[in-house]
């Protein structure tokens, strides 16, 4: 079984370690904040008070052996970044961190870092997708730069064919699921005409992804 550790223990760090913890998995909670590491330790395998920065306090406690470790340093962005770096030099092999702007999250993805994520923005387009005419809209990342989007037809594609779609020419995505009659289909049949009911799953480069998703 894979064992975990979660640096930062804000809100997002702490029902993050909390919830890996509820599912039965290893965690070690880690904090520069001795309150926040009291609050998490009745739920984690192991809660530790450390200076992340500092790599030998990341041996010591063991968040070097972890095989995932997630990063969610608050507003320190310093502190975040040189968290990761020394995690990478210590051959953590998956490094999932929690960026707090654009640019921050350029930095930690050259740095290395396996997943960056942005839990604000995240939450905040889903939220939009949810109150928005297309409520069957969900979004899976793979990677930095490979997503899954699940979606309702746009009317731009009712009673069109698929193969007059061309999704990989034209837009460089890859229809993988395609649900009409109330059943998934997988294998894809090009000469069907799309329904106003049927729902698409694509997969592809996130840039193009966000293109094809303007138009949905």
């Amino acid at each position: 079984m894979k064992s975990y550790a979660v640096i930062g223990l804000g809100r997002f760090g702490y029902h993050i370690a909390k919830g890996l913890a509820e599912q039965g998995l290893d965690v070690i909670a880690a904090d520069n904040d001795p309150e926040k590491v009291k609050q998490v330790g009745d739920y984690v395998e192991d809660a530790v008070v450390l200076d992340s920065t500092d790599i030998k306090a990341l041996e010591d406690s063991g968040i070097a052996k972890a095989d995932v470790v997630i990063v969610s340093i608050g507003e320190n962005i310093e502190a975040s970044t040189l968290t990761v770096m020394s995690l990478i030099d210590l051959g953590v092999k998956q490094v999932i961190a929690k960026a707090i702007s654009v640019l921050h999250g350029k930095i930690l993805t050259k740095l290395g870092a396996y997943k960056v994520i942005h839990p604000e923005r995240e939450a905040a387009m889903k939220l939009v997708k949810n109150i928005a005419e297309h409520i069957h809209y969900d979004t899976i990342d793979l990677s930095n730069t490979m997503r899954i989007v699940k979606f309702s037809v746009p009317k731009i594609f009712i009673n069109k064919r698929i193969a007059d779609i061309d999704f990989e020419r034209t837009h460089k995505v890859r229809l993988i699921a395609h649900k009409y009659n109330g059943i998934w289909h997988t294998d894809i049949d090009e000469n069907l005409i799309i329904q106003d009911t049927d729902i698409l799953v694509i997969i592809g480069n996130v840039i193009d992804i966000e293109k094809i998703s303007k138009t949905l």
